[in-house]
């Protein structure tokens, strides 16, 4: 419910053909991850807010539906941006979120 609301809410505020919503979410769930691996919470926890929550509030199906439309519409250039954007930002804030939740 969460992912659907805020992808209706960006998809409304910026619409067009670059997949900001997935991108976003994506995004803003790899920071999250980290976070909590980083917080070392109870294994139980974890589980649940990790791949219950989490798993259930990013979509790496989604993300990749979008890169293959992007291709095979020839946007060569936005599925290019999307995938590096994507994984290399999910790396790169996955390690941030690990770093600040270290600081709890």
């Amino acid at each position: 419910m969460l992912r659907y609301s805020l992808t209706l809410g960006i998809k409304a505020k910026w619409p067009g053909t670059f997949p900001w919503a997935t991108l976003v979410v994506n995004l803003s769930g790899a920071l999250i991850l980290g976070f909590l691996l980083g917080w070392q919470v109870n294994q139980l926890v974890s589980l649940f807010l990790g791949t219950g929550l989490l798993g259930g509030y990013t979509t790496f199906s989604t993300f990749n539906t979008e890169l293959w439309t992007l291709f095979h519409s020839r946007y060569y250039w936005l599925f290019v941006c999307y995938a590096l954007i994507s994984y290399g930002g999910g790396i790169l804030l996955a390690y941030v979120g690990l770093l600040l939740g270290q600081k709890i």
